[in-house]
């Protein structure tokens, strides 16, 4: 059973319920801008899932002969398996906020400066593979199957989806043992006093003993401390790395270039000049907050909003096990996928190469789409779909090339 099948449709059921409930009641919990670059950092970051698939279960297949026992999947064992899963998450989520290689893993969760279920799915495009990697194999040994670990994972990554959103408050004697809204609204904060909270996803019983507990009274102020400030969804992914490489390459030492990757956040390398924080707060709270905005090409908004639809079927196609294509295929249809996320990056921000990119993508999609189902014999080169396509990338074509100009912009403001 595919568990990503039924989940995947429930994120976007209850990420579209609560645009219209934030609509309809005014409650500014959705900033466009920042929706849009949470949406295309989730459809980027499914792409990246084909591989991290990939590795779980050829790696972890071969790891699961040595487990001394075979555990069946039986309900209560995956129960167990569950709460196993979020003791080794919570290990896992305190490492991500206090180590070098795992915060440049996690930090792009964390940059969205609003807290809605959009920002549910601002995945980093390498923390999946890091939480196989470094901590999940754990379980493959003790017993339980890939494709249990695996899978259960995914409901995992569920329960933490529902988090994220404000419309929720607090949640009476159910908070005392589990993780709601309220605790991961404390987790996303930047006032002083929330940094470093509430890491549990399923119990927070977890953050209760191990001293990491933080009850939700002031009002929250979502980001990090030294923001993106941007669109790009590759910026917003790489930004931590990119620090972390500069200061490897510029270190003297080559015991520092390693080591650099596993210590603590702030650390630097002998004979680079230390981190000054004598004059600065680490945190501050909403008042103190100028979120970030940009100018768009005017008319632009329609056109996302249809073209994240759009993208969203695109990449049905793409990660569609049951779709008869070849893994060079996929690969290649992300690769649009990655150009298309780009250029909405750019057009948020009126960016002129945008105009060439989107162009660009267009007709890169569209073509990759029309001949890999023509070869696969899911369509014909006169079928429904062919001309389907062709027909949105010539209007969606021309539509840039006349309507979206440097000249002629719009400011959309997030609220305060």
């Amino acid at each position: 059973m595919n568990v990503y099948a039924f989940i995947t449709p429930m994120v976007l059921l209850l990420l579209f319920l609560e645009i219209i409930y934030s609509l309809k009641t005014k409650n500014d919990s959705f900033s466009f801008q920042d929706t849009i670059t949470n949406i295309g950092t989730g459809i980027g970051n499914q792409c990246v899932n084909l591989a991290v698939a990939f590795f779980v279960f050829k790696w972890y297949g071969w790891l699961y002969q040595f487990a001394p026992i075979k555990i069946s999947e039986t309900w209560y064992f995956l129960l167990l398996l569950l709460f196993l899963q979020d003791f080794l998450f919570y290990w896992f989520h305190r490492l991500g906020h206090t180590v070098n290689v795992f915060w440049a893993a996690h930090m792009p969760h964390h940059s969205s400066e609003e807290l809605n279920l959009s920002v549910g799915i601002r995945a980093s495009f390498t923390q999946r593979i890091f939480q196989f990697l470094f901590f999940d194999w754990i379980l493959v040994l003790i017993g339980f199957s890939p494709e249990a670990v695996y899978s259960v994972a995914a409901i995992h990554l569920f329960i933490g989806y529902w988090h994220h959103t404000k419309v929720i408050k607090k949640m009476g004697w159910f908070e005392k043992y589990f993780v709601t809204p309220s605790h991961h609204r404390v987790h996303h904060g930047v006032n002083p006093q929330y940094i470093d909270k509430n890491y549990a996803e399923l119990l927070i019983l977890w953050d209760k003993w191990f001293g990491t507990y933080e009850e939700e009274v002031e009002e929250v102020c979502y980001g990090i401390t030294h923001p993106p400030r941007t669109w790009d969804p590759i910026y917003i992914n790489f930004q931590y790395w990119k620090q972390l490489w500069e200061d490897a390459v510029a270190a003297p030492f080559w015991w520092d270039k390693i080591r650099l990757w596993f210590m603590p956040l702030g650390w630097r390398p002998r004979g680079l000049e230390p981190y000054d924080y004598s004059n600065e707060t680490v945190g501050y709270t909403k008042k103190d907050q100028t979120k970030f905005y940009s100018k768009q090409f005017k008319h632009s908004k329609n056109y996302l909003i249809v073209h994240v639809i759009l993208g969203l079927l695109f990449l049905f196609v793409t990660i569609n096990k049951t779709i008869p294509i070849t893994g060079i295929d996929r690969l290649v249809l992300s690769a649009g996928i990655f150009l298309m996320i780009i250029s909405w990056g750019g057009i948020l921000q009126a960016k002129k190469w945008s105009l060439l990119v989107e162009i660009a993508r267009l007709l890169f999609m569209g073509i990759s789409l029309i001949v890999i189902l023509e070869r696969a014999g899911l369509s014909s080169w006169t079928g429904w779909s062919t001309i389907l396509t062709a027909i949105i990338v010539g209007v969606s074509t021309l539509f840039v090339s006349f309507k979206f100009s440097i000249q002629n912009l719009e400011t959309i403001k997030p609220q305060p």
